[in-house]
């Protein structure tokens, strides 16, 4: 069995064999190539890894280093169930053609055509509108899928090409456009459906990069992480669009010794962080400020180092079950185990440890209280929160002008506050 692999484009004009249908990934990697963007890229080809190929809509990189290109393409053949085919987008700068080959090109499988059209610089060449023109001239071509990465105009969002630029393209197409079936691109960074020219104009950017909010009517909030499956049935072409789970790829959960050792590698990482942070108020309080600037940044580094090794075994469940996930640890720290922790420290008269623990559980019983109502994510409005920096106590609502588990002053309090535009 041959090895998949990020196929590098030699022809203009490529013929397929078998192939009945296409996953489409949308800017995985134009955010960066870190683990925590990654394991969603790895989750995109493993939901693609089912179609006859892959076709990734543009921005596979941050910039057009050679760097950035061979991690991706080693990370690609590590993980894809299938070929992949890549076309340009406005970060795949530099050394593109070096490693992906055509900007411009044409997947011709025995019931639809492909065509990959560069428009990276918001232009589409005329090299590739002729290209368009021959293989829609093809008797042999019924039906076509056209794929660019920047948007044409549309009713939803403004960054698209110009109107000038979309008649072009329009021009291009206009004596076989009964075989254009859809218009497909990528770069917003969340998806959309949407009609232009009487061709269904299918967005998707949700294949690595953050989801953004891009316009009124389209949030992040309203969006997940997604693959776009095209599939020819009975000389048809059907599309369907599906999220990627949260908990997808499963490939390191699955190696009980690099699973335990990750664990280990974020626990060492976030003490890290803590220690980090604790001499950062230490330096603080002394008026080094500029040492307290780099123990809070080396404090940032490790978390991120943690979030992403926790992000490889991470199998969070779908996000609107997740917050009431969070409440049975809660109860067992203030019911059984902070409690019982505190007896023996004062049976063994340890009274830090004892005060530690009474004090902490007395905290994650409120901790349990808030994460309960939080579980009704679309009513939750606690406006203010507040944290007592000298034991951690959580209040909501009013807060007292003393903590009441140590009696610290109101006007220590970090306030966390969700602001009138954000909300």
């Amino acid at each position: 069995m041959s090895k998949n692999k990020l196929i590098r484009v030699t022809k203009k004009i490529v013929r397929l064999e078998n192939v009945h249908s296409v996953g489409v990934i949308g800017d995985p990697g134009c955010d960066g190539l870190g683990t925590y963007n990654m394991k969603v890229y790895a989750g995109a080809l493993e939901a693609c890894g089912g179609d006859d190929l892959t076709l990734v809509v543009g921005d596979l990189v941050p910039a057009g280093s050679a760097y950035y290109y061979r991690t991706m393409v080693e990370l690609t053949e590590s993980l894809a169930g299938n070929d992949v085919y890549a076309l340009r987008g406005n970060h795949d700068t530099g050394a593109y053609a070096d490693y992906f080959g055509e900007k411009s090109y044409a997947l011709l499988a025995e019931h639809f055509a492909v065509i990959v059209l560069d428009n990276a610089t918001r232009s589409f060449e005329e090299e590739s509108l002729a290209l368009l023109r021959e293989v829609l001239a093809m008797d042999e071509v019924k039906q076509a899928i056209l794929a660019f990465h920047i948007p044409v105009p549309n009713h939803f969002i403004q960054n698209s090409v110009s109107q000038e630029e979309f008649g072009r393209l329009q021009e291009a197409y206009a004596p076989h456009r009964d075989k254009v079936k859809y218009l497909l691109c990528g770069h917003v960074h969340s998806r959309f459906v949407d009609e232009v020219d009487g061709i269904p104009l299918i967005c998707t950017g949700g294949g690595g990069a953050m989801i953004e909010d891009v316009s009124r009517d389209i949030r992040a909030c309203d969006v997940e992480h997604h693959v776009v499956h095209f599939c020819e049935e009975n000389g048809v072409l059907h599309y369907e669009i599906r999220n990627i789970p949260e908990s997808c790829y499963p490939r390191e959960r699955t190696d009980a010794v690099l699973r335990g050792k990750l664990e280990e590698t974020v626990q060492g990482e976030l003490m890290a962080h803590f220690k980090y942070l604790m001499f950062a108020d230490r330096a603080e309080r002394r008026g080094m400020d500029y040492i307290a600037n780099l123990f809070r940044a080396l404090a940032a580094s490790e978390y991120y180092h943690a979030r992403n090794f926790f992000a490889v075994i991470d199998q969070p469940l779908p996000f609107v079950e997740a917050a009431e996930a969070f409440v049975p640890g809660e109860q067992f720290e203030y019911e059984y185990m902070y409690r019982m922790l505190a007896d023996y420290a004062k049976e063994h008269d340890e009274p830090l440890a004892h005060q530690a623990y009474a004090t902490a559980a007395f905290a994650e019983q409120e901790h349990a209280s808030l994460l309960e109502k939080a579980g009704d994510l679309e009513r939750f409005n606690e406006e203010k929160i507040y944290v007592c920096p000298i034991c951690g106590h959580l209040m909501a609502g009013d807060a007292p002008e003393r903590c009441p588990v140590c009696g610290g002053v109101g006007r220590q309090y970090e306030v966390y506050e969700v602001k009138e535009g954000e909300r």
